[in-house]
């Protein structure tokens, strides 16, 4: 029996290469590596099919990311809603009564703007955690934080009742309202977009963005059933039921929403860029630092890409529900309006929202097929031409103030929409939700919190005629155009890769300039 060696022999001949003089002395052992080779190489394609079966497979299911992302901003903008509707119909009365009703209006509008002072700060904190500690825990802590002080709002006692105490207590909640607020919306938008297929991250962002149309006809909706049952006699005015309890409805209700939304988030699990990002050791242990050296460029750019949508979205809500309720012929010290009624002029609102809601979808896939920057550049021209026609479309009567409205609220879908996908697009996965969240809110003081008081202002100033109001408008609108231009378009954008690399090399840059 001839015997089977395992292992290579030289041969004897000298002149040949040492390569050449080595084989095998056996065809069976041939064969059997041939087949141990096979198997190795069944065994590896059977690993790699796995791994790239469970890499594309999504860690959250479809209506789980629509759901969790929809419901935190839908309560975000709900309380947002609520409060603007109670500032202009019940604060002025019960929190700053000073005898002067432009004055007490104001009073009620600085409370609105100081939320929008603390909401940067929410946005550092919270983007912080979910840059650090995931995405999950961070969003459940703010829905909670937000649905708490709204929840306290409507237990407040009155000026009447304990004084200079009540809007103290009532600013301080604001403010908590408004720290929670500032990690809300970039939370739920990297939820969507982190969980988003090949190709569809614009429409996927625009589920958290929905959330604005819809958080506003049920707050306007809820205000609306409330003011029908507590009918008043005064058409400028509520009842008397209505300032005495009617008001606190709408706040105490946001506890509801908040568990629903505390139950979806619950069930979430970490998105796949943030999972890989926390695995590999990319996170940063001070996100906020990283953002301000690495991507200060693109924290100003976000910031004014939202001035527009800002200035729009304030004006389209808080500033028309003033106007439209105003009286044609005021009492002295007042400002003149168009003199509806407030059930129908909210019933209006509640009809222009609706375009709001429908081209939020529509921006989404807008914004994928012909990018983010093309997109914008055009809604951006519309807002202008938008903000210069006020005058003739309010001065046109009920239908010239219904197309007023379904504009302004279109143009205001068209520009929020992709929003959810552009400023998350801008920043790496461990800045992602500090850099995101800094620019949103930023962006809420400087088109949010002043707004009010520049439109009554321009209001003022224009004798009772909105026309500053609109070219306010037109200018800041100005603004985000030239951010635009000088911007690069990030529908490309790699959420898992390109940010890694993108960040390490901008920060080899910065220190690289500090040398």
């Amino acid at each position: 029996m001839r015997r089977a060696y395992c292992c290579p022999v030289a041969t004897s001949d000298d002149s040949q290469p040492f390569a050449a003089r080595i084989r095998l002395t056996d065809v069976p052992v041939v064969e059997s590596i041939h087949q141990f080779h096979g198997v190795s190489q069944a065994m590896s394609s059977s690993s790699s099919a796995a791994a790239t079966a469970a890499a594309t497979t999504p860690a959250n299911p479809r209506s789980r990311v629509i759901l969790a992302s929809l419901i935190g901003t839908t309560i975000e903008f709900y309380d947002f809603y609520v409060y603007a509707t109670a500032a202009v119909l019940v604060f002025p009365h019960l929190f700053f009564p000073t005898g002067d009703p432009t004055t007490a209006l104001l009073s009620s509008f600085a409370v609105f703007g100081a939320a929008m002072v603390a909401r940067p700060l929410g946005a550092i904190v919270f983007g912080h955690l979910g840059d650090k500690h995931g995405r999950k825990a961070t969003l459940v802590g703010a829905l909670l934080t937000m649905g708490i002080a709204t929840f306290l709002i409507g237990v407040l006692p009155t000026y009447a009742a304990v004084g200079w105490l009540a809007p103290l207590l009532l600013v301080v909640l604001r403010i908590a309202q408004g720290f929670a607020l500032g990690g809300e919306w970039s939370g739920a938008a990297l939820v969507a977009t982190e969980n988003a297929p090949e190709g569809k991250r614009a429409w996927y962002g625009t589920f958290p963005q929905l959330g604005a149309p819809i958080g506003f006809i049920i707050a306007n909706g809820l205000f609306l059933v409330i003011a029908a049952i507590l009918p008043s006699d005064d058409p400028s005015m509520p009842s008397q039921a209505f300032l005495d309890w009617g008001w606190r409805i709408p706040f105490l209700f946001s506890i509801v929403m908040v568990a629903v939304g505390l139950w979806v988030r619950l069930r979430l699990v970490e998105s796949a860029a943030f999972s890989k990002a926390s695995k590999t050791g990319k996170l940063k242990r001070l996100p906020l630092v990283s953002v301000f050296r690495s991507y200060w460029k693109q924290l100003i750019l976000g910031t004014f890409f939202m001035l527009a949508t800002y200035v729009l979205f304030y004006l389209m809500t808080t500033f028309s529900l003033a106007y439209g309720r105003a009286p044609v012929e005021p009492a002295e010290g007042a400002l003149p309006g168009l003199g509806y009624s407030y059930n129908t002029f909210v019933l209006m609102l509640i009809g222009g929202v609706l375009f709001f809601g429908v081209f939020t979808l529509v921006s989404g896939p807008w914004a994928d097929r012909w990018g983010r920057r093309r997109t914008l550049i055009w809604v951006t021209l519309g807002i202008i031409v938008f903000g210069l026609l006020w005058v003739p479309l309010l001065g046109a009567g009920f239908w010239g103030v219904m197309l007023w409205l379904v504009v302004g609220f279109s143009l205001m879908g068209l520009t929020f929409g992709p929003m959810g996908a552009l400023l998350p697009e801008l920043f790496p996965t461990n800045v992602r939700y500090t850099g995101s969240g800094i620019s949103y809110n930023v962006s809420s003081i400087l088109g949010a919190a002043v707004a009010p008081f520049i439109a009554v202002a321009l209001w003022q100033a224009g004798g009772g005629s909105p026309f500053w109001v609109g070219v306010y408008l037109s200018v800041m609108a100005v603004l985000t155009l030239i951010a635009l231009l000088v911007s690069k378009e990030t529908k490309d954008v790699d959420f898992e890769a390109a940010g890694d690399a993108e960040s390490r090399l901008a920060e080899a840059q910065a220190e690289a300039a500090s040398l």
